[in-house]
């Protein structure tokens, strides 16, 4: 009947005396350990480690102690690691005869550091670390050791008996009317009584509920009311609808930014990107890679050495996230997030921002040829066509002064004049996709969802089609200028040299070979279409146009 019974919870039953420990771990929550009495060498005593003990435990696997835990030893060293799991060189075999059985109550705090620190999750440590009941060791003791001589035979010897078993007694005032402020659930007062009762509380005269030793999650009045109203079920509760504040319609609860949020995640999702939701905490290597890990953005109490510091940027989650899917085959994707950056640990330092990042090939391998690696020009047309959703402006300068993190020559910053910098794209930096363990290519787009200014409101009437029925012309010009000028700039010289009449300026061409090259110069050109919209252009209004633009090209790039 062991057996069965141990089979049905899916356990496999192992040999009489580690089933009867398992069954009353499960059964009973009161974790047991048998020792081979015949291999313990001296005295057992109770210690903490002084660290650098080595044991060889009960999965086969050696385990150095860490100084402060709690071992149980013999002459011989650490024969137990108490409350976690015990040794190999004292466990029972198909050959013990005379077997030495523990029933102890550990601290918490204890089993939790060291289970940690050993990185053993085991049933005794589950439950030590949660609780069990203190008044319950010397009974299952007792209660154990009768169905070892039932099941097994032999006889028992006297309970030896060391520590002083703590006293968890407490009490709360059961207070009848508190069920309905804290639930809104009317439950006659007798009731309350006796389910308390049935669920091993004891009730004086004068309402205090006397909480049993084995509910160490207990700890207050509204404890209490929770017990009787689980039990009573919340199944019980009537709907009740809260009273509108205002009239009608309700107002839009959504901010601008959250709308912009919206459309941003909905452009990129239309895109082909999948989106992740990473922690906003990060290791301080991490960290320091995008510009952050400094002392402000530390945490004082982190879940770990590896969430140390409030991320700086969304790249290095998407980044694990990309190395997890490539270590289980998926070598190219399209991930993003939309969520919280952190330039420091005040609530002003907090932005909100926009992330996406492709790694490897455009798509499948077909027959036509069309896959190929990523570059920073899907990038950059992926972040101008979430900037188009928001409704970013259409004119914006390119600045190629870059963070470490990206490529030095195949990334760039969008942006307002000089200094509000939009967003940034290109290829990540190659020791950047190294220490990520990605296998490249990557290339990403960033977005600073809030410094986009919010386009002016506009009425619903849609505005008259300005369209000229005059004939646009179009002329090339090509400018030698210095290898370090920039093609926007050039473009946009161009684009101001005559604003009524200039339509569209287009760089068509690039030629740094040959003579230029050596020189440190490169060849620009550009394609300037103008649009009339009075009369025809005469050539020479075109001429003068085209002076204009000359000129302006060279104040502005010394070609």
């Amino acid at each position: 009947w062991l057996q069965q019974r141990l089979k049905a919870i899916g356990l496999r039953p192992i040999s009489a005396l580690v089933d009867i420990t398992n069954f009353f771990t499960y059964d009973m929550n009161r974790p047991l350990h048998v020792f081979d009495a015949d291999r313990i060498s001296g005295d057992l005593r109770v210690l903490h480690a002084k660290g650098g003990e080595t044991l060889v435990a009960l999965d086969d696997k050696e385990y150095a102690m860490p100084a402060g835990a709690v071992v149980i030893s013999d002459d011989n060293g650490a024969q137990s690691i108490a409350g976690i799991m015990g040794g190999l060189p004292t466990g029972v075999t198909g050959d013990t005869v005379n077997v030495f059985l523990e029933s102890a109550l550990w601290d918490p705090i204890d089993i939790a550091r060291t289970g940690r620190a050993l990185k053993i999750n085991s049933d005794a440590r589950y439950r030590f670390e949660r609780g069990v009941d203190p008044l319950f060791a010397r009974p299952g003791l007792e209660l154990a050791t009768r169905m070892i001589l039932d099941l097994c035979g032999g006889e028992a010897s006297e309970v030896v008996e060391a520590g002083a078993v703590p006293d968890v007694a407490r009490a709360y005032k059961l207070d009848t009317d508190r069920v309905q402020s804290l639930v809104g659930m009317d439950i006659p007062a007798d009731e309350q009584r006796a389910t308390l009762t049935a669920l091993g509380f004891r009730i004086d005269d004068d309402d205090m509920a006397w909480v049993p030793s084995w509910r160490p999650d207990v700890q207050g009045e509204a404890d209490l009311v929770e017990e009787v109203a689980r039990v009573a079920s919340l199944t019980r509760l009537k709907g009740k609808p809260l009273a509108r504040l205002t009239e009608g319609v309700p107002r839009p609860v959504l901010t601008p930014l959250q709308k912009r949020e919206t459309r941003a995640r909905r452009t990129i999702a239309a895109l082909g990107y999948n989106e992740c939701v990473t922690y906003s905490f990060i290791d301080r290597s991490s960290a320091a890679r995008f510009g952050g890990g400094d002392d402000a953005a530390m945490l004082e109490n982190p879940i770990s050495s590896e969430m140390s510091h409030l991320r700086p940027s969304l790249l290095p989650g998407l980044l694990q996230a990309a190395a997890r899917n490539q270590a289980r085959g998926f070598m190219d994707m399209a991930l993003f997030e939309v969520g919280p950056v952190f330039h420091g640990g005040e609530p002003e330092d907090m932005e909100q921002m926009v992330t996406g990042i492709l790694v490897g090939h455009t798509g499948p391998k077909d027959r036509f040829g069309a896959r190929r690696p990523v570059d920073t020009f899907d990038a950059k047309a992926d972040l101008q066509a979430v900037l188009a959703a928001i409704g970013a402006p259409a004119r914006l300068m390119h600045l190629r002064d870059m963070n470490a993190w990206w490529h030095p020559g195949r990334s760039a910053k969008l942006s307002l004049g000089p200094k509000n910098v939009l967003g940034a794209f290109g290829e990540l930096h190659p020791r950047v996709i190294e220490a990520a363990d990605v296998k490249g290519p990557v290339v990403a787009f960033a977005l600073h969802l809030e410094r986009v200014p919010f386009p002016r409101a506009r009425g619903t009437t849609r505005p008259a089609l300005k369209a000229s029925d005059l004939q646009a012309v179009e002329r090339d010009f090509a400018f030698v200028v210095a290898g370090d000028v920039e093609a926007q700039a050039l473009v946009n010289a161009a684009q101001g040299a005559d604003k009524a009449l200039i339509d569209e300026v287009r760089l068509f061409d690039e030629f740094t070979g040959g003579a230029l090259g050596e020189a440190g110069q490169k060849s620009l050109a550009i394609t300037v279409r103008l649009q009339p919209t009075d009369k025809t252009l005469t050539d020479k209004e075109i001429e003068a146009v085209s002076q204009k633009i000359i000129a302006k090209v060279e104040r502005a790039t010394g070609a």
